[in-house]
């Protein structure tokens, strides 16, 4: 539990003192408008209250990442505790803070308009089809499993069944991709926030009563996953995808812009993107921590489980066990109301990025169908696969937390571009460091994941380290070649 304890202040003081200092660099400016208010348009772009915006760009980032990847990741033992608090601090609120505050200097941009301005055109391609298969992938596993887990618990988990929800979120999906921004997300997500919240702060609470012996950082960091039941699955990079959202999730960068036209000032840029990032860093420690109760200490026995459990079970019992009538209904919110409202902005996004390519405006409700249309479509044919074929769900998962991972590492290489670039600052080392990090994890894992080239595991840091090193001899030899002719005022 002392692990535990100061992993929580440590996330609390990155805010007030790493937080502080990411703004510093970048520099809001109070007194420039924002896209709210210079591109106002009645339905995505909207000047809605400082708070709102925090709880809807919480849950848009939220979803079940730092629940479910954090009762994955816990597997791992104590080393989770490390990723999560490091990840979070100087890579997962810095991506999220400079993808939010990018998209209100270029007036709203989508994360693939920021790549092309930075990384230029053809990456801008590359990341627009990038970008939409993810959101693809999001959707439809946010349509998928908290089908199932609807269909379990009112019906008896056949085929028709879950169909039936599927149809029923998809209903919703349409509804929320297609209204405006205010009318129906704006009113519904801070509710589902402070229930997530809610829901983590409870089980924080029980944590101190029972106070449980949890693996610590001083035990060492090797051989949990063993004891957990995880053969096969090194650290690195394993870790590293496992828990996303928790620690750094490349889907908020299709998220972050979202909000990017929403916020009144930029004064506003530190709380909703770096403050978010924290606020689900902390959720995904007390999941991490109460998980470490479930696999290392007795958990899975007391509550009448057993280490094989899927982390939907894990929330689902813990939970009830823990926080009794309530705590049912609030596990239920957290794995079917928190990935429902992530499917619906992740439709949002891929709507907006399209239409931001295509030069669409989105006011006219016809314009709006003529793209969310083959999306919903193309979600269908993904969910046709999964239902039809029993791996199909699990693989498109895998495929997920690549694709995710390696939509970071382009965004931190944009917000390093943009460092570089700007005359006055030497602080690129914020955002160079996690972008060289999470490219060696995204390569290695591609490398000797089953879903990829399948390499021996035992080259896993040797690829790492080759990864690494060679992509920052490419930065310098950037840097000292191209940067100088590139370089723009401070803004």
């Amino acid at each position: 539990m002392l692990s535990f304890l100061i992993s929580i202040v440590a996330l609390v003081l990155g805010y007030f003192v790493y937080g502080a200092f990411v703004d510093r660099v970048f520099g809001p400016d109070p007194h420039r408008p924002t896209p709210a208010i210079s591109k106002a348009d009645g339905v995505d772009y909207i000047a809605l209250p400082s708070w709102k915006v925090y709880m809807i760009q919480f849950l848009n980032i939220a979803g079940t990442g730092p629940i479910f990847g954090a009762i994955m990741g816990a597997k791992f033992g104590p080393a989770s505790y490390l990723w999560i608090v490091l990840g979070c601090i100087f890579a997962g609120a810095v991506h999220d803070y400079m993808c939010g505050m990018l998209s209100v200097r270029h007036g709203g941009a989508g994360f693939p308009e920021l790549v092309g301005d930075y990384l230029g055109q053809r990456t801008k391609k590359v990341m627009l089809v990038f970008s939409i298969i993810l959101l693809l992938l999001v959707g439809t596993v946010f349509v998928y499993s908290p089908a199932l887990i609807l269909g379990d618990i009112a019906g008896d988990g056949s085929r028709g069944s879950i169909m039936l929800w599927v149809g029923i979120i998809f209903i919703y999906y349409v509804v929320a991709t297609l209204l405006p921004i205010d009318k129906l997300i704006g009113r519904v997500y801070p509710l589902f926030a402070v229930a997530l919240l809610f829901m983590a702060v409870a089980l924080m609470v029980c944590l101190f009563v029972k106070w449980p012996s949890l693996p610590e950082l001083w035990d060492g960091l090797g051989g949990w996953s063993e004891q957990a039941g995880l053969k096969g699955q090194p650290i690195f990079p394993c870790l590293f995808i496992t828990i996303a959202c928790g620690a750094i999730s490349g889907f908020h960068a299709t998220q972050s812009p979202l909000m990017a036209r929403c916020i009144r000032s930029e004064k506003m840029g530190r709380p909703v993107f770096y403050g978010s990032m924290i606020t689900e860093g902390l959720v995904a420690l007390i999941w991490a921590a109460v998980s470490s109760w479930f696999f290392f200490d007795g958990g899975a026995a007391a509550v009448g489980s057993d280490l094989s459990a899927a982390a939907p079970t894990v929330v689902t019992k813990v939970s009830e066990n823990w926080l009794g009538l309530l705590g049912g209904i609030l596990a239920i919110l957290g794995v079917v109301a928190a990935p429902i409202t992530s499917g619906d902005t992740a439709f949002r996004s891929a709507r907006l990025i399209i239409a931001d390519f295509l030069h669409l405006e989105q006011r006219v409700i016809g314009k709006r169908l003529a793209v969310a249309i083959p999306l919903f479509a193309g979600s269908a044919l993904l969910l046709w696969y999964n239902i039809a074929d029993a791996n199909g769900f699990n693989t498109i998962w895998r495929y997920f937390g690549w694709s995710n991972q390696t939509l970071a590492a382009f965004m931190l290489w944009t917000a390093t571009v943009y460092l570089c670039r700007r005359r006055s600052s030497a602080h690129y080392l914020m955002t160079l460091l996690p972008a060289l990090l999470m490219t060696s994890v995204c390569v290695t894992f591609i490398l000797i994941d089953k879903t990829g080239f399948r390499l021996p595991q035992t080259w896993a840091p040797w690829i790492g380290l080759a990864t690494f090193a060679i992509a920052l001899a490419l930065f310098v030899l950037w840097r000292r070649r191209v940067a100088p002719s590139q370089r723009i005022d401070s803004e």
